[in-house]
């Protein structure tokens, strides 16, 4: 059993390592050997665990995207209904990005890298994605949000969240200098628009319902 733990916690130093640097380096511009030192271990005890390095970006794709979903699932089951949700997912993602640099690093290096490593990950949230158009489609049915084709706009709701949290140089070209103060104006500017765009006011739900 201690054995087992210490061989968990060898490829976790691994995988940390590697989520600090393909987040902040690039993935390319990650070597092994630059890992290892980084380590004080040998390029050979990291391929013992992870037999080449696109093997290490897809182990670690598949841990960030645990930890991702695990947080979003942890955020909706404290929510409500309705507006409640949509409003919890944001939070929750502007969250984790202000408390984990190097996860938000890592989802921006993966949609610069596209397939295979975009596409792994967004098939690793596929159930989310498929829960949440089920979601969308019920309260569009209710008439509490405006129609709209529910994958359709999850899309458009996570390019301009993600891209928000994770995209510092496009920030720092419209003069606005990433910061946790300006990350908490940016969530809040992002959930008024969402408001407006999605819920129907009650004059308008009245309308449906008749």
């Amino acid at each position: 059993m201690e054995g087992g733990r210490r061989a968990g916690a060898t490829a976790d130093r691994i995988l940390d390592a590697a989520l600090v640097s393909f987040g902040s380096r690039g993935y390319e511009a990650t070597s092994l050997d630059a890992l290892a030192d980084g380590l004080g271990m040998r390029k050979q005890s990291i391929l013992y665990w992870f037999s080449s390095k696109d093997v290490l970006l897809e182990a670690l794709i598949d841990r960030s995207a645990a930890e991702l979903a695990e947080a979003l699932e942890a955020s909706l089951a404290r929510a409500g209904g309705g507006w409640a949700r949509i409003e919890a997912v944001v939070r929750s993602v502007f969250r984790l990005a202000a408390r984990r640099p190097e996860l938000r690093g890592l989802v921006r290096e993966v949609g610069r890298l596209g397939p295979p490593a975009a596409t792994r990950l967004t098939l690793a949230l596929d159930p989310l994605v498929a829960r949440a158009s089920a979601f969308l489609q019920a309260e569009m049915d209710a008439g509490a949000m405006r129609r709209h084709e529910p994958r359709l706009l999850l899309l458009a709701i996570y390019s301009t969240v993600i891209g928000m949290v994770t995209e510092v140089e496009v920030l720092r070209a419209l003069g606005e200098e990433p910061s946790a103060r300006s990350l908490v104006r940016r969530r809040q500017e992002i959930l008024s628009l969402l408001r407006s765009a999605l819920l129907v006011d009650d004059a308008s739900r009245g309308d449906h319902a008749a």
